[in-house]
């Protein structure tokens, strides 16, 4: 049997590194933006994605 390992470079450590945190930033923000937005402001901005993706919500 033959053990293959591999390694990643410091730039694709540091490229996935920076990715986790563009999206953890990203999800922490849109949590805290819905947490403390007011429910007409959300289902206003709901309601208007989807008649812009052409959606149908009525």
């Amino acid at each position: 049997m033959v053990a293959i390992t591999r390694s990643l470079s410091p730039a694709l450590v540091g490229e996935r590194l920076s990715a986790v945190l563009l999206a953890a930033t990203l999800g922490v923000g849109l949590l805290f933006v819905s947490g403390f937005a007011p429910v007409v402001a959300l289902h206003n901005a709901a309601h208007d994605w989807r008649h812009s993706a052409n959606f149908p919500c009525h």
